[in-house]
């Protein structure tokens, strides 16, 4: 499994920056675009996307790799 995708929010923008990174690979203007963006990075990787909201906690969760059993829902 790849490492999470994080949905930030910064000063200028939305950031896209991957677990462990020193830098954002993106800042976007809209959290949406943001997620987008994210979303098919975390797909690539098949890592989870941890989307955070304006207070930076984490509001949702969204995996992409190998789950460990089958969970409904």
């Amino acid at each position: 499994m790849g490492k999470n995708v994080h949905i930030t929010p910064r000063s200028n923008g939305w950031a896209v920056k991957s677990a462990g990174a020193e830098r954002a690979s993106v800042i976007l203007p809209t959290q949406a675009q943001a997620i987008a963006a994210g979303r098919q990075q975390a797909a690539r990787n098949g890592s989870e996307l941890v989307i955070h909201g304006r207070d930076n906690l984490i509001r949702a969760k969204d995996s992409h790799g190998r789950d460990p059993r089958n969970i409904p829902g």
